[in-house]
Parts: structure tokens; C-alpha cells; sequence
């Protein structure tokens, strides 16, 4: 039976309350299956994409089930793959947990670790954290993982694509063996398995969601442009919607692309892994209020991105393989919105995109367009299938 309150999954009083204020009041799905089950103590699995409502689905659970912790001595543990994420995660369960005295701290690299210590020093129960960082201050800092209860590998998946596997295994070695185990990935196979097996005391499972449901929930265009109008097609793009991300595929490519954005009007900003982590921190903060439309992004730099309303995606630079493409389009069409993702394909880069489309099962033609092109003020109501066909295009306004 679909649970209709987050009072009918267990959740305390005040939780609810503080929830409610907020405006939540019902359940997302992945929220409803795995609540009950984690406020019962029992290790867990959930296999669910970015923007499905995981970060209150262990929480919640989290915050009313976390003993009191002490100076250096947190009662709770989130490992997240970026530090954009564990700020994140933070901002959404800091609140929440002044409602039951719950203190939630996150550290991360990038940030000055002696604020990160000041505040572990004067007390914090749930801690929110990157791999490398927290076995940093483990090991020379005096931090202590003996007091902790719970722990949560929230998107197990990217953490172990990016490599830390090993820290993952070493902290996991470092907390007590009489514990909870709360494991959050988009996939369950590989190097997830190994923890799930080697880690977690006979775990329930849930799954939400498929790669199949992700593209489907999207509106997929395939646009052909011209290297000399791509920029403005882009720009175009951006105009037309409230928040974009595009991707390109180096650091200097985000830069560069981001500077002829700008030139075009659009509010932009870069983001990748050279930039400083204050500045980008201010970027995805001006993108989330809306102040700025746009982000150029990395793959690596848009790991940490998870902006609920990002209603269209750009591949500036077509993905190389379905998982990229899903990863990238999965920061749009969340928590069940439908959001646009939009592949720009060069003439050099048709037949490897054609290749990506059949692997994916996306069956979409790719049009010419043109930056004065009309339909490029509205892709989700345009229908490529009839322009394929043969029907009269504006596209070649722009051919003189």
C-alpha cells in the first residue's frame, strides 16, 4: 500500500513538522519504500538515480536514529563522491536536524580544514563527508569513527568511478562492526557489489527506478550545426529555458565556451576541477537562485551538481558511450519532471552519434538547424519525425 504521509513511514513528530513547514508533505517513492526499513535498523540497498529523493530517505532515517554524538565523535556518517554534494546534502538536512538537536557538519576538500575542525570540536552528530578528507582528519586530526551507528554511501556508484574504492574500504574498516549500513547507487553491479557483499549484514533492497525510465522521461533532440553557429545555437537554447547545463569535455573547453556564451548575453559560468572550491561553490549557488541560466561543465565538475530544476541539457560535445549520455542527461528530468536534453553534432560527428542513438534505443532524426531557427524557442513542442520527413523547415533563413 502507497504510504501517504511521511508520519504513516515512522518519521517522528517533529521531523514531519519541520518537513511540512517546508512544504513536504508527500513522499517521493524511494522515500516511501526504504524509510520504514531504515528506521527499523536494518542495512540497506536502493538502486535510484540522481534527483529521486534519496537524500531524505536516509536522512530522515538518519536524523530521528543518530544517538548524540560528541566533540570529535559523530554518531552518523554520509560518504559522498564530491564536495559539492556533501554541501548539498548539508543544506538539506542541517534544518531538519535543528528540529530533533541533531548537529550536521560537512568537510570536504577544497575548504580550510581548520573551520572544518573548529566546528567537529564543538560537537556534531551527523557527519557529512568526501572520502579523502575525512581519513585526513582520521589520521592526523583526531577525529574518531568509534562512536559511529550509522553510515550512509550516498551514489556508491560515481564514488567508486572516481577511484575511491580503496578509501571507501578503509573507512568502512575504521567504523565499528555493530552498525547500519545505508548504501545509495544509480547501479548495483561491479565494484558496488563487492562493497554490498563484503560490508553490509544481509541488506533489504529497493530498487526505484531504470536507465530505460531515465531516457524515456526525457525529450531528446539531435540538432546538426555548423562549428561557426554552434555558440549562438547554444545561446539560443539557453534563452529559451530557465536553467541549462551544458557539457563539453575539458577544463579549457568549459572556459573558452562559457566566454563566447557570455559574449552572447547568456549569464554563465564555468565549472571544473581547476577552479577554486569557493568560486565553485558562488557559481552553483548564483545557478540554483536563478541568477545565473547557464553552467558549462565537465563530467568530472557535474558529478557535484544536483540542481532539482535544471530543465534542459546540452551536449555541446556529444558523449562518447550511453552511460555518459545518461549521467549527463540525469541532471534534468528529476523527481519526475520532464526536462529537455539537447545533442549539437557536428558533420565530423554524426556517424558516432547515430552509433550512441541505437545504443540507447533513442530513435530521434537529427535536423539542421540554424541560430535564427524559430523552433529553437520551443524543442518540446517541435517535431523533428516531421521535419524528416520533409516538411518546409525555417532552417534555411540562416543559409545566406
Amino acid at each position: 500500500m502507497t504510504q501517504t504521509s511521511f508520519a504513516e513511514l515512522g518519521v517522528a513528530p517533529d521531523l514531519a513538522a519541520a518537513l511540512a513547514a517546508q512544504g513536504i508533505t508527500s513522499p517521493f517513492p524511494v522515500q516511501a519504500l526504504t524509510i520504514p526499513d531504515a528506521l527499523a535498523g536494518t542495512d540497506l540497498c536502493g538502486r535510484a538515480k540522481t534527483g529521486s529523493g534519496k537524500t531524505l530517505a536516509f536522512g530522515l532515517p538518519v536524523l530521528q536514529t543518530a544517538p548524540p554524538g560528541a566533540p570529535m565523535r559523530p554518531s552518523a556518517l554520509v560518504l559522498v563522491p564530491t564536495r559539492e554534494l556533501a554541501s548539498q546534502v548539508r543544506d538539506v538536512l542541517a534544518p531538519l536536524g535543528e528540529a530533533v538537536q541533531r548537529k550536521v557538519v560537512a568537510i570536504y576538500g577544497g575548504a580550510r580544514m581548520d573551520r572544518q575542525l573548529a566546528q567537529l570540536r564543538a560537537g556534531a552528530d551527523v557527519v557529512i563527508a568526501t572520502p579523502g578528507r575525512l581519513i585526513d582528519l582520521v589520521a592526523n586530526e583526531g577525529l574518531t569513527l568509534e562512536a559511529v551507528r550509522t553510515v550512509v554511501l550516498d551514489e556508491a556508484d560515481r564514488m567508486f568511478d572516481m577511484g575511491f574504492l580503496p578509501q571507501v574500504e578503509w573507512v568502512l574498516r575504521h567504523v565499528p562492526k555493530e552498525r547500519q549500513t545505508l548504501l545509495f547507487s544509480a547501479t548495483l553491479d561491479g565494484a558496488v557489489d563487492l562493497i554490498v557483499r563484503r560490508y553490509l549484514n544481509d541488506p533489504v533492497r529497493h530498487e526505484v527506478v531504470s536507465e530505460t525510465v531515465t531516457v524515456d522521461e526525457m525529450i531528446h533532440r539531435f540538432l546538426k550545426v555548423h562549428e561557426m553557429d554552434r555558440v549562438r545555437v547554444a545561446a539560443a537554447i539557453v534563452r529559451a529555458h530557465r536553467r541549462t547545463l551544458l557539457f563539453v569535455n575539458t577544463k579549457r573547453q568549459a572556459d573558452r565556451f562559457a566566454q563566447h556564451l557570455s559574449r552572447e548575453g547568456v549569464k554563465v559560468a564555468a565549472i571544473h576541477g581547476d577552479l577554486r572550491q569557493q568560486a565553485r561553490e558562488r557559481a552553483l549557488a548564483d545557478f540554483a537562485a536563478g541568477s545565473l541560466s547557464a553552467l558549462v561543465a565537465t563530467d568530472v565538475a557535474a558529478r557535484g551538481i544536483h540542481v532539482d530544476d535544471v530543465d534542459c541539457v546540452v551536449h555541446v560535445d556529444p558523449p562518447d558511450d550511453p552511460k555518459t549520455y545518461l549521467h549527463r542527461s540525469g541532471r534534468t528530468a528529476r523527481a519526475g519532471e520532464q526536462g529537455t536534453v539537447v545533442t549539437l553534432v557536428l558533420w565530423n560527428q554524426e556517424v558516432p552519434v547515430r552509433r550512441l542513438q541505437r545504443m540507447l534505443r533513442i530513435d530521434q532524426p537529427m535536423v539542421e538547424v540554424f541560430s535564427n531557427d524559430p523552433r529553437l524557442a520551443d524543442l518540446r513542442a517541435w517535431d523533428p519525425a516531421a521535419d524528416a520527413a520533409g516538411a518546409p523547415t525555417a532552417a534555411g533563413a540562416g543559409r545566406g
